[in-house]
């Protein structure tokens, strides 16, 4: 893996450890000289992410759209930054530049950008792993409630098994250079 997108807040939230994680993963991409591949703020949890990968001398590519310039603060130090026009265009450009894809804490925009991909992965439209950091049980709730989709028959196991869940970082990355996809198309009978 060569770049790795990071789906993660553009605001610090209450939690120090999330920020100690994020700055840990920033600076362990840049140790194995793994691209970051983000939204492109100098704010939040995405900044944290991008400011100590750039401090260890990491490669940081920030993708943001037009309008979100001024208000998620574009990082005007990076590597590179691409502007696109729309949320869609972020995104696509993104999942085309990255080889993997982290989850770390954030809200509603984070959640899309997860579930997106890994509903690529599950539907053989792409191969590369998808995975949460689960840093001080921030995701707890959410991968509960994925085991009650499992419970009500509505999630199959083997999808659920394809999202990588870790809390230690290290941990985390080795799952996804040794990850495998397993996907069938959903139209496939698999029974």
């Amino acid at each position: 893996m060569k770049s790795i997108a990071i789906y993660c807040g553009s605001s610090l939230g209450n939690d120090p450890k999330i920020v100690a994680d994020a700055a840990e993963l920033g600076k362990k991409l840049a140790e194995e000289n793994i691209t970051v591949i983000y939204g492109g703020a100098r704010i939040g949890i995405m900044g944290t992410v991008a400011n100590t990968a750039l401090k260890h001398e990491g490669k940081v590519i920030g993708v943001i759209p037009e309008f979100l310039k001024r208000k998620e603060v574009v990082h005007t130090e990076l590597t590179e930054l691409h502007t696109t026009e729309t949320m869609v265009e972020r995104k696509m450009k993104m999942i085309d530049m990255a080889e993997g894809f982290i989850a770390l804490p954030g809200g509603f925009g984070t959640l899309e950008e997860l579930f997106e991909v890994i509903t690529a992965l599950q539907l053989a439209q792409m191969e590369h792993p998808v995975a949460i950091l689960n840093s001080n049980g921030y995701y707890d709730q959410l991968i509960a409630m994925m085991q009650t989709m499992m419970q009500k028959e509505l999630l199959k196991p083997k999808n659920f098994d394809m999202l990588i869940i870790e809390t230690d970082i290290q941990i985390l990355l080795e799952r996804m250079r040794n990850f495998v996809p397993k996907t069938t198309p959903k139209w496939l009978k698999t029974n």
